[in-house]
């Protein structure tokens, strides 16, 4: 089964491959990094890494048993007990319920860990796949239509239980 992991420098070659393999798959439904990312990607992995130091936001990656990345789950701009879910999954890894059961791990880590109580989270309107994950995890529509890459998007969001007590 694959692990949700805390983004870490030693992913980088991993995390370059997925980005690369599904650069076209992942524009298709959300806004391209651009070329410049991928150029950089070094330097852009370590300021994310850096600012996930901060307590700003917490980078995480879905691994495979033999270490290739599968998806991304961010959680960004961490304030006041909530933050923003973004995610993408690898295009030969959807349609296993791997994107569902990440996103219910990642809602342990931000109760036990990290003291989120809320979760926001957009999808452009047309990208089914990502909307029917965040609805079977509990995420409820706020009616808030952002723009997304150029693109209607739908908002939710997702309150959290308080972590029960006596556990860490």
């Amino acid at each position: 089964m694959p692990e949700l992991q805390r983004l870490r420098p030693e992913h980088a070659p991993a995390l370059l491959a997925f980005e690369e393999e599904n650069r076209a798959f992942f524009a298709a439904s959300v806004p391209d990094r651009g070329d410049e990312y991928f150029t950089h990607f070094a330097a852009e992995l370590a300021e994310r890494i850096a600012e996930q130091a901060t307590g700003a936001c917490h980078f995480h990656v879905l691994v495979a048993e033999d270490g290739e990345v599968l998806g991304r789950f961010n959680l960004v701009d961490v304030a006041d007990g909530a933050a923003h879910l973004g995610f993408r999954l690898a295009e030969k890894a959807t349609g296993r319920g791997l994107a569902t059961a990440a996103v219910h791990r990642l809602f342990t880590l931000c109760t036990t860990t990290y003291a989120l109580t809320r979760l926001h989270a957009a999808a452009a309107a047309t990208n089914t796949a990502s909307r029917s994950v965040l609805t079977r995890t509990g995420f409820v529509p706020t009616g808030e239509e952002p723009v997304l890459g150029g693109k209607r998007g739908v908002g939710y969001v997702r309150k959290l239980p308080a972590e029960p007590s006596g556990q860490a």
